[in-house]
């Protein structure tokens, strides 16, 4: 009897010891590190930017508070008359002074220009020239002309 139950006790032990044998590959998880996924560069820029994002908002927030507790008012507080009566008193300031220009110097200065060009109409250009010696195009005049 014993030859009968062998065959099968083997195969339940063997059965067993395959569930209990250690895998070869480790299929867990792999480990995670926390450096890597805390990205303190990101944090860093995104707090700096939401600081500089509070401080506009409360800078605006003061201005606005300013502007609705003063009453609204005019820059320049519309100082037209005086403005008009300066540009009055330029205006006879420059209108009371004596010109620059002199005229009749000007005047003086045109007609002896006209007598000038009266004087060289009259004698036409290039009449009074002695007429000029012709000279070879190729001479040179530092050389001897017998050669």
């Amino acid at each position: 009897m014993q030859g009968y139950f062998q065959p099968k006790w083997i195969n339940i032990s063997l059965l067993l010891q395959i569930q209990a044998a250690k895998p070869v590959v480790d299929t867990s998880t792999p480990a995670t590190y926390s450096h890597l996924h805390l990205k303190l560069g990101k944090l860093k820029l995104e707090e700096d930017r939401l600081s500089v994002i509070e401080r506009d908002n409360r800078l605006l927030l003061e201005k606005m508070s300013c502007i609705m507790r003063t009453k609204g008012q005019i820059d320049n507080k519309n100082d037209y008359k005086a403005k008009s009566r300066e540009n009055r008193a330029i205006l006879d300031r420059i209108t009371k002074s004596e010109p620059q220009y002199q005229v009749q110097r000007w005047y003086g200065d045109w007609q002896q220009a006209e007598k000038y060009m009266a004087n060289i109409a009259r004698y036409p250009h290039g009449q009074h020239k002695a007429p000029s010696q012709k000279v070879a195009p190729n001479s040179c005049s530092f050389l001897p002309r017998d050669l």
